[in-house]
């Protein structure tokens, strides 16, 4: 396993290290520290509060990279981050306006401020020695995931960050790993974007990635790994073609890079089975140039992957509708339920569609996902949003040893660490 480049995070680290993100109560205490000449050895350990899939160390090691030290003059170091807050104000106000002239004097304004006020950072990174897991191992509740050895003057202010960016992440991992595992190998599709802030984008979707979902949806979502971003053809460009499903695929396939595979949304009438063999016809004629007879043309040359292909259908009922090929009966024919899926894969096979994949949606999670395949559902892909963003792990720091003796509040002591692997000062280079 490899760690990831400190500098893949974008950490900010003027607010960083001005302790812009930090509880109070965690820059007063080194404040106290540094102002009564307090230095003690200290050994911090991490740990999750419930059983998890541990991602969003390697950010917290990147924040430790550029955060663990101190600024000599304090006092003159606050009033230049000020500065600097003050600029990147007005360098916001200058973009919004276009005023290139503007921005390119705040620009050059910023940058001297802030070689200023590196020159009055002292880095301690290489002073203080940290063992943890990698990202992507499983850890038990309570047990140590990282930790922290050295002067707390130098990283103690940090502490509200390391436990944000790691909870967040693993939050996400093991709401994602529980969906995986319930799919048993089937993919898994990350479409949670649009139920968070667009901030969190790049963090959930290295997360899931990490806990083993296929794709996930924004190209932020993908940031730190370099992939590209998958998705289907929204609702949005079917309305956009006056509710013709048949019309935006085609418009999608005729403008989209070849490389993508299509994957058409087919619940816009609430009619799955319906709307994807009216679009199978109108997208096989319009691709070869002659008819298309249901049942006795082979539809095979345009179903696979890329263009002037349909790769797969996705269905996306909505959970208070029956599709109209859903008998009724109660809740559980609502939505995309499993008969919707069994009678749709009947219906293509019988017309030739046999490789058309199809993709399921709509209030996915474990549970639901473990049904789907308990119940031998062919479903092939499975897309799952807002309810991965339910999961909460938390993760808590303490203090277990002072000095190199025992020094912890009653209920916590020094855990097993076997596990955890030593850090490297330079640890971003191995490999």
């Amino acid at each position: 396993m490899k760690r990831l480049d400190p500098r893949v995070f974008k950490v900010p680290v003027d607010r960083i290290r001005s302790g812009y993100y930090s509880d109070i109560y965690f820059t007063r205490y080194v404040e106290v520290l540094k102002k009564d000449n307090r230095h003690p050895r200290v050994l911090y350990q991490f740990f999750p509060r419930a059983d998890a899939v541990i991602v969003g160390i390697d950010e917290a090691l990147a924040i430790l990279r550029y955060g663990c030290g101190y600024y000599k003059d304090e006092e003159k170091a606050s009033d230049l981050f000020q500065t600097i807050l003050r600029i990147e104000k007005e360098m916001q106000m200058a973009s919004y306006e276009m005023d290139m002239k503007h921005l390119n004097e705040l620009t050059q304004e910023k940058w001297r401020v802030r070689e200023r006020l590196n020159q009055l950072w002292v880095d301690k990174w290489n002073e203080i020695e940290v063992k943890a897991l990698y990202d992507g191992e499983e850890a038990k509740e309570g047990e140590p995931i990282m930790t922290i050895e050295g002067d707390p003057t130098y990283f103690g202010y940090l502490e509200t960050v390391l436990l944000g960016v790691i909870a967040r992440a693993t939050s996400t991992a093991t709401a994602v790993k529980e969906v995986v595992k319930a799919a048993r190998g089937k993919p898994i599709l990350y479409f949670s974007a649009r139920f968070d802030h667009y901030w969190v984008q790049a963090t959930d979707g290295y997360a899931a990635l990490k806990a083993g979902a296929f794709g996930v949806s924004t190209d932020a979502n993908a940031d730190y790994w370099g992939i590209e971003s998958l998705g289907t053809i929204p609702h949005a460009l079917i309305a956009a073609y006056n509710g013709s499903t048949e019309a935006a695929a085609i418009a999608f396939d005729h403008y989209i890079a070849p490389h993508v595979n299509r994957i058409v949304l087919v619940d816009w009438e609430n009619d799955c089975i319906g709307t994807t063999l009216r679009v199978v016809k109108a997208f096989y004629e319009h691709i070869m140039g002659k008819a298309f007879k249901l049942g006795e043309t082979d539809p095979s040359p345009i179903i696979g992957e890329g263009k002037e292909k349909i790769w797969g259908v996705r269905f996306d009922t909505s959970g208070s509708l029956r599709d109209k090929s859903v008998i009724p009966k109660d809740e559980s024919s609502l939505g995309v339920c499993p008969e919707l899926v069994w009678r749709a894969r009947e219906v293509f096979d019988d017309y030739g569609l046999n490789d058309l994949k199809i993709v399921v949606s709509g209030g996915f999670d474990a549970k639901k996902i473990d049904l789907f395949e308990r119940l031998d559902v062919p479903a092939d892909v499975y897309g799952v949003g807002s309810k991965l963003l339910r999961k909460k792990v938390d993760i808590t720091a303490d203090i277990v040893e002072v000095n190199g003796k025992p020094c912890a509040k009653v209920g916590r002591r020094k855990g097993d660490f076997s596990r955890l692997k030593f850090v490297k000062h330079d640890y971003w280079k191995e490999g």
